[in-house]
């Protein structure tokens, strides 16, 4: 298809810039198995500040870091509250019964729930048939929801609940970032009612890989044993943890433009033949839509897409999902939109 494709699958397919290529040529590194390479370091220090936490730990990706969370705050059988279609769930193949042994309980809609919800779903320790309710995880912002926001009253309020439940808490707060644009709340805050937290780098702010995990001190320095149980140890990875620093350092305040160029797609989109798109769920840098009967169902209407040089992700029979992101500019969405018009218009 050429160098002039226009890449919405992911967030994830940004490639580095020069400036973050010379960050990560010039970092100072060293062995991270021993506590010392300094780059490392340096950003476990930087993203525990951010969130408001007293330690962070860098880790391969989003799925390590969930990983390590059900490890650290669940035991084999235990069961994990979340909302539908969590990525920890849907996403990671299976993973957390592998290796933590815990089950999924899904409420709420659309990947949002209340206290009140999470009160319903509770079983208590103890009982001859049910499974211990020991976690709830908030994803925020929800990936297969259309980038939704998790509503900061209602994180706070379900956390309060679960710790009076004696539950732990835990947000995957892999695209953290585009909620706090979106919300014009700090990352600080957004974290602040969850005993752990992670953050991608490798989405919204452009690096080629990576994200990190912080909460208490006593649990990060567990997580260091459980990322080695997982083939997750690093060596010289500062030169991938310079990515990380340059991209807290230049890459957040942009975000504001995935999302207007997501709502620029759905606005679009919203008005075209046969697609069902509601726009109260475009909020950050995702848009996903439906394709009602009489429409192309979503294998074709990506492949058609592709054809045109538009790449997409389909998220179901009948569901298409756009992510915007730093290596896609408004002429390039807007161009999108456009064909994607045209091919749901034939």
């Amino acid at each position: 298809m050429g160098n002039d494709r226009i890449d919405l699958r992911s967030d994830t397919v940004t490639a580095p810039g020069e400036a973050m290529r010379a960050a990560m040529a010039a970092a100072p590194v060293g062995d991270d198995q021993y506590g010392e390479d300094p780059s490392v370091n340096r950003l476990q220090q930087v993203v525990a500040e951010r969130l408001g936490k007293e330690a962070a730990l860098f880790v391969a990706s989003g799925t390590m870091a969930n990983q390590i969370a059900l490890k650290l705050l669940t035991r084999p059988g235990d069961e994990v509250i979340v909302g539908q279609e969590v990525h920890v769930a849907w996403h990671e193949t299976g993973a957390a019964p592998a290796n933590a042994g815990v089950q999924f309980a899904a409420i709420g809609r659309g990947g949002l729930f209340t206290a009140a919800d999470l009160d319903a779903a509770f079983k208590p320790a103890g009982h001859v048939v049910y499974p211990p309710t020991t976690l709830v995880v908030v994803e925020n912002t929800h990936n297969r929801g259309g980038g939704i926001v998790f509503p900061q009253a209602e994180a706070e309020a379900v956390c309060a609940r679960a710790a009076a439940l004696g539950m732990a808490s835990y947000l995957d707060g892999a695209r953290l970032f585009n909620a706090a644009c979106a919300t014009g709340l700090a990352p600080e805050r957004l974290a602040a009612p969850f005993d752990l937290v992670s953050i991608a780098l490798s989405k919204g702010l452009g690096c080629p890989i990576g994200s990190v995990i912080a909460g208490p001190a006593e649990t990060i320095a567990r997580a260091i044993r459980i990322r080695r149980m997982l083939g997750g140890a690093w060596r010289q990875a500062g030169i991938v943890a310079a990515a990380g620093l340059h991209a807290l350092d230049h890459n957040i305040d942009r975000l504001a433009e995935d999302h207007a160029n997501a709502r620029l797609i759905a606005g679009a989109l919203a008005g075209a033949k046969g697609v069902a798109l509601d726009l109260a769920t475009v909020q950050s840098n995702i848009v996903v839509f439906d394709l009602a009967p009489g429409a192309p169902d979503a294998a074709t209407l990506v492949r058609r897409a592709a054809e045109r040089g538009v790449l997409l992700v389909p998220f179901g029979p009948r569901r298409v999902r756009v992510c915007t992101h730093l290596d896609v500019s408004r002429e390039a969405c807007a161009a999108a939109a456009g064909i994607l018009c045209e091919l749901l218009a034939a």
